[in-house]
């Protein structure tokens, strides 16, 4: 008859010409980190959502979780009805958030103990009349807007009647659609993850629905979240990761917003000059930044001198390791000229380790962000990220993986990360949790094995935004720390260690026997120009004296000349004297 009533009052509405204005589905935000962003806005206010899962999925915490982010942030009281563990129990299994449930008063919280006695079930005196008329006093006593029945399955079990069963639960509706409360509902769900044992007709009754299990997945658990139903809301109804972080249950959920618009042009030293220079001066500040290779290649090396350059900044950095402990890194860095002590004992550099083999990719990226949110820093180190790759399935690992470099970047904090390649192969750099190509820039990291020793080499395989060098870098270290080897190449082959120490020796003996050779001949050229200047001057001075001669004969000759025709003019002027006389005296006869 009711839904033939409505079928006839709504007839009337349209036969009127009436609209009715539909007001959007009131919802109250839950303060769970992701649950409110996938539900669109938070539980349904004034109406029943019902939790169920298997045994440590998360629904007490859940719950509890509700009342105490109503409390803390709204000052909206809730009540607590426990059909399971007592009050007590609750509060002390809740010591390890910071929810502090010691100091929330009874008129923030009230719990009620309904925990039932076998012997008033057998007699039958059961009846729920008499605690909702209680808890409706007690609503009205503290102005309660949340209320929780959790473990209401436990109260079912023990009534064994399913007639019952199904009156008890539809009493609990009827009261809660009458008090105006936002309700939570749990139950427990065994062998059917979509449906709760025995009581699906509860689904029905609620008007949300929401799926808490967990899986085991290579040896790792993991837990996750699904909506089942929503009326009058939309929701993503994908799983979502479930993690328990400091503050109580948190989702996971991927954030579907554009990517960040930031690009800062300022450059951030990675730590070393010569490898800045080949960065064309370093990474942009909030970038991001892979070092892949194999172990042993000084990935956590150059980790840690980039967090020692930044604490010398004086800004605060962020190490976390999932290979070594704290102790050790700090120490072993230290054989290389990486001082990182005094840096964590000034409180700018924080160091955590961890181990990844029992720990899901989720709770692993919930303590990070925890990490992250506490300390503040500017610059991060994950080394390596690739072991998240050994907790859980590898889709989920990426999937976290991919997440946690897009997080880091959006919030503009400079990250470096480091992976361990998949195999040692020049061509194929890739690695496990396929970073690569999220990365801005990647610096890979192998070894140069020949004449019987390792050298291990750097190469930068990309750098969005920088003109990068594209050499291939003997990477040396020492007590005094980092450096880079010039290119040295011979024969079309790039020589690094021994090999390249030999072949400059053999240029060193190269050239210093062709001085050796230069200087010889150059002697032999002086000796021999020494002796042709010495001829020259033999020759010079016979040819000086060859013609001196010539003109002392020169001189001799015009002097008999002259002579000769001072004499002829002598004569001469006696023969023509004015006396007729002749000049020429007669011939005396000789005696015969």
């Amino acid at each position: 008859m009711l839904f033939q009533f409505r079928l006839e009052g709504s007839a009337e509405i349209a036969k009127s010409g009436m609209t009715r204005s539909v007001q959007p589905l009131a919802k109250l935000i839950t303060g769970i980190e992701g649950f409110d962003q996938l539900s669109h806005g938070g539980l349904p206010r004034n109406r029943t959502t019902l939790l169920f899962g298997g045994p440590g999925a998360g629904k007490t915490v859940f719950a509890m979780n509700c009342l105490v982010n109503a409390v803390r942030v709204h000052r909206a009281p809730g009540i607590f009805v426990a059909f399971e563990e007592t009050p007590s129990q609750i509060i002390a299994n809740s010591a390890g958030f910071d929810w502090r449930l010691e100091s929330i008063s009874d008129k923030q919280i009230y719990y009620l103990d309904a925990r039932l006695s076998r012997e008033v079930v057998k007699a039958g005196d059961f009846d729920l009349a008499g605690m909702l008329a209680m808890l409706a006093a007690k609503q009205a006593e503290i102005g309660a807007q949340w209320i929780v029945f959790d473990g209401i399955d436990v109260l079912l079990t023990q009534l064994r009647n399913p007639a019952a069963e199904v009156d008890e639960i539809y009493r609990i509706r009827d009261w809660l659609d009458d008090s105006g409360l936002t309700a939570i509902v749990t139950a427990k769900s065994e062998d059917r993850p979509h449906e709760p044992v025995q009581y699906g007709f509860m689904q029905f009754m609620a008007d949300c629905v929401v799926q808490l299990g967990r899986r085991q997945e290579n040896r790792v658990a993991s837990q996750f979240l699904q909506m089942m139903k929503y009326r009058g809301s939309g929701f993503s109804a994908a799983e979502f990761p479930v993690t328990f972080g400091p503050s109580g249950i948190e989702v996971i959920v991927v954030d579907s917003t554009a990517a960040s618009d930031r690009a800062p042009t300022q450059r951030i030293s990675l730590g070393f000059e010569g490898l800045d220079a080949l960065l064309g001066g370093g990474v942009y500040c909030g970038s991001s930044t892979l070092i892949s290779g194999l172990p042993g290649t000084a990935k956590t090396t150059l980790a840690g001198k980039f967090v020692d350059t930044a604490c010398a900044r004086g800004e605060r950095a962020l190490y976390v390791s999932y290979d070594e402990g704290v102790a050790q890194i700090v120490r072993n860095l230290g054989s290389v000229g990486i001082a990182l002590k005094k840096h964590v004992a000034s409180g700018l550099l924080q160091m955590f380790s961890a181990r990844t083999e029992t720990t899901s990719p989720e709770e692993l990226f919930s303590k990070l962000k925890s990490l992250i949110g506490e300390h503040r820093p500017s610059c991060v180190v994950i080394d390596p990220l690739s072991a998240i790759a050994r907790s859980g399935s590898s889709f989920s690992a990426r999937s976290v993986a991919s997440r946690f470099v897009h997080m880091v970047k959006d919030s503009g904090i400079s990250l470096l990360v480091t992976a361990l390649s998949e195999a040692d192969d020049p061509v194929a750099e890739s690695t496990t949790l396929q970073i690569s190509t999220i990365a801005d820039t990647w610096i890979h990291l192998s070894y140069l094995v020949s004449s019987g020793e390792r050298n291990r080499a750097l190469t930068i395989v990309k750098s969005r935004g920088t003109a990068h060098s594209n050499q291939v870098r003997e990477l040396i270290l020492s007590k005094s720390g980092l450096s880079l080897a010039d290119v040295y190449a011979a024969g079309g082959e790039v020589l690094m260690g021994t090999r390249r120490w030999e072949k400059e020796a053999d240029a060193i003996d190269s050239r210093s026997r062709q001085l050796v050779e230069s200087e010889a001949k150059r002697r032999e050229l002086n000796h021999a120009m020494a002796r042709t200047e010495a001829e020259i001057k033999v020759l010079q001075l016979d040819l000086e004296r060859q013609r001196a001669d010539l003109k002392v004969s020169s001189t001799e000759a015009l002097s008999r000349d002259a002579s000769s025709q001072s004499r002829e003019a002598g004569l001469r002027t006696k023969r023509e004297s004015p006396t007729g006389n002749s000049s020429r005296k007669p011939r005396s006869k000789r005696p015969r």
